[in-house]
């Protein structure tokens, strides 16, 4: 049996990965997969797959574009959600800012430097025609259960986070919810070490077959949109509303999709230099 270690974030765009593993279908082929959940998001997974803590990820594109062309030994091996992620633009339910604009130079509470909180700050700061050297500042809180904390307290002026999975924050407080900024490309990518690779291709050749068989068939699992409502704690209308937003992929990026995400990185000034886009990405 052949073990290997998957990270992602506990959000419901990953319950196809618990699905297939609640079903043994990775054991029927020798393969161990075993998930473990990253709370603080992308930089937390691109420092675990840098320590060799995991073997590969379900990561946003952008956070692991970055972090290859900073050095982390890893390739992409395929889009795992291709519509785009609505980051939820939020303050605390306290706050005095009632609209994006008034957050023009204020705090942003990110996960951590490098993480997607992070670089989308920086996007949405660009959208609305802010200066990123003096509009933008940053508080680091952690995680979801961070900002929930620090944000009544002052810390940090407002956190972007996936709209879904923040919504019941927003019903219930202590979060409002005050816009919205989609990634301007796919926003999860499956992400594997080189080494791994390397050594073990057909075995993640096998576990992409097995997801992506149960990913396109996800939407039309009988009651699936009650069984993500309920373990996910998400008010049934919003889990629909969702599923009719998020589309699955079972293919790769296309050097076109790599070359926008650069390009963008670049601009913003999130990295130093382009690379060939073919060489963050591995074709089996």
């Amino acid at each position: 049996m052949k073990k290997f270690h998957i990270g992602g974030v506990p959000e419901h765009f990953n319950l196809p990965w618990y699905l297939t593993m609640r079903n043994k279908e990775y054991h029927e082929e020798g393969i161990n997969l075993r998930w473990k959940d990253y709370y603080g998001g992308t930089g937390q997974m691109c420092k675990a797959l840098r320590d060799k803590e995991i073997d590969m990820a379900v990561i946003l594109t952008e956070g692991i574009i970055r972090d290859i062309i900073n050095g982390n030994d890893c390739k992409i091996v395929q889009v795992f959600v291709a519509s785009p992620l609505i980051w939820g633009i939020h303050v605390a339910k306290n706050s005095n800012y009632e609209a994006v604009s008034s957050l023009k130079g204020t705090a942003a509470a990110i996960s951590r430097f490098g993480s997607g909180s992070h670089l989308m700050a920086y996007v949405n700061a660009e959208n609305h025609g802010w200066d990123t050297e003096t509009d933008l500042r940053f508080e680091v809180v952690k995680n979801l259960d961070g900002a929930l904390e620090s944000l009544p307290k002052g810390i940090g002026d407002y956190f972007m986070w996936e709209k879904f999975t923040t919504k019941p924050y927003v019903d219930n407080g202590p979060f409002r919810l005050v816009g919205e900024c989609p990634t301007p490309w796919p926003c999860f990518v499956i992400a594997v070490r080189n080494d791994v690779l390397e050594k073990e291709a057909g075995c993640v050749q096998t576990i992409l077959d097995i997801i992506n068989e149960t990913t396109r068939e996800f939407k039309s699992i009988p009651s699936i949109d009650r069984m993500i409502s309920n373990r996910y704690d998400q008010k049934l209308e919003d889990v629909r509303e969702w599923l009719s937003l998020t589309q699955w992929s079972q293919n790769n990026l296309s050097l076109a999709q790599v070359e926008e995400v650069q390009e963008k990185l670049l601009q913003l000034e999130l990295i130093e230099k382009k690379i060939d886009s073919s060489d963050l990405l591995h074709s089996f």
